[in-house]
């Protein structure tokens, strides 16, 4: 068992994949007996009026970790847009109330995969807006995400390919 703790950070556009390929990252370590959390970081602070101002999100993830810590667990996958920005990220780590070893993993796609994907989820007058958020949101990922987060492309990969490019990324497995 490891000492330090670990934390695997996946981030990318809406309609990239964050959630799907975080279940199977789950699923192969579960296979693997190796001891983690998933954490959904949209669930933190999913209320409205947001209320990002307040460090909800990070403030749950305190909670939340030290909850796993107690319990023994030392390794963390979360999953959020936003989570390999260089300051959210550190705020995230803050929020751990350590130093864990970081992965940092930013999923990318097309804006046609991004759209499709989009479409088959979303319903009503929403969807054209939530496409165009994407699309600004993955310039603004790959502008300002830094040169050591790993890009992993999903455009006509399975998601188990996906996942298992993400696991071996984290050096999780023996």
């Amino acid at each position: 068992m490891t000492l330090r703790s670990q934390a695997l950070f996946i981030g990318g556009r809406s309609g990239v994949g964050k959630t799907t390929v975080a279940f199977e990252v789950h699923a192969r370590l579960s296979a693997a007996r190796v001891r983690h959390c998933l954490i959904e970081g949209d669930n933190l602070d999913q209320a409205y009026p947001a209320p990002w101002e307040h460090g909800l999100a990070e403030r749950n993830l305190a909670a939340m970790w030290a909850n796993y810590r107690a319990l023994g667990y030392r390794r963390m996958v979360y999953t959020n847009t936003a989570s390999v920005f260089e300051g959210v990220l550190g705020e995230l780590i803050a929020a751990m109330g350590e130093q864990p070893k970081v992965t940092a993993v930013l999923l990318t796609c097309t804006d046609p995969i991004a759209a499709q994907r989009l479409a088959s989820r979303e319903i009503g007058s929403a969807l054209d807006a939530h496409i165009e958020r994407s699309r600004e949101m993955a310039a603004k990922l790959d502008a300002e995400a830094p040169d050591w987060v790993h890009r992993v492309g999903t455009d006509g990969r399975a998601v188990s390919d996906i996942a298992a490019e993400i696991v071996g990324l984290s050096g999780w497995l023996p």
